[in-house]
């Protein structure tokens, strides 16, 4: 069935009802990410010459606060994609960059490789529920449709480039992605967390994914200026 833009959406263990501020520390870990935005802009605008590329995905960053508190507070359907929508574009953004800059593939295979991860992204949820016969989605609280930008990440690692692995891009990246997989853990266990921990966990999840992204930028800048 097709949900109304005000269907109310309760997925959170800290949300019990309506109410604006019915998620409190789900909707105030959000200023995480706007500390996260606001680092990495300034570290890619103290770049020589400054990283627009960078500072494109700390303004994404920025965006992905601003929707998730959105989606914290009012909980319906359209805030639902306001919250899912920048972290999408900043996954396929980064993963163009990734590509570009840490690869140096050419254009025509970055835009393959980027069509195939998508695809991947789209495809992977109703493939795996119909050969478990489940929700994965639901199993996992969500956090599978996660797993192909943590594939990507670690594919991208595992690529690094022999001329410039003194750069320690590759090493970066793996740390990063270890990172994201706790974090992920984290998210996944949200509402199992409930019976002990009223308010959940996903709001260490804010914590623990503003300090991915960051890092993610942070990585990317260093290379362009080791690397060239």
């Amino acid at each position: 069935m097709t949900m109304g833009w005000f269907e109310p959406v309760m997925a959170y263990c800290e949300r019990t009802g309506p109410d604006f501020w019915a998620e409190p520390l789900n909707a105030a870990s959000n200023a995480a990410f706007l500390l996260a935005a606001a680092a990495a802009a300034r570290r890619a605008g103290a770049a020589d010459p400054p990283d627009r590329a960078c500072l494109g995905l700390a303004g994404l960053i920025a965006l992905v606060g601003i929707g998730s508190f959105l989606f914290h507070t009012l909980a319906v359907t359209w805030a639902m994609y306001a919250d899912i929508i920048p972290i999408t574009v900043f996954i396929v953004a980064y993963l163009v960059l990734a590509l570009h800059r840490f690869l140096k593939l050419p254009r025509l295979r970055v835009e393959a490789a980027t069509a195939g991860f998508i695809l991947f992204s789209f495809t992977l949820v109703p493939t795996l529920d119909g050969l478990t016969g489940s929700d994965i989605s639901a199993r996992t609280n969500g956090s599978i449709d996660y797993l192909p930008a943590a594939l990507a990440l670690f594919t991208v690692a595992a690529l690094d480039r022999p001329e410039t692995r003194f750069v320690g891009t590759g090493r970066r990246l793996v740390v990063v992605g270890v990172l994201f997989l706790i974090s992920l853990t984290v998210r996944t266990i949200d509402q199992l967390a409930c019976a002990v921990l009223p308010t959940g966990t996903h709001a260490l999840w804010h914590l623990l994914n503003a300090l991915v992204l960051y890092a993610l930028v942070a990585t990317a800048i260093r290379h362009r200026a080791v690397a060239g």
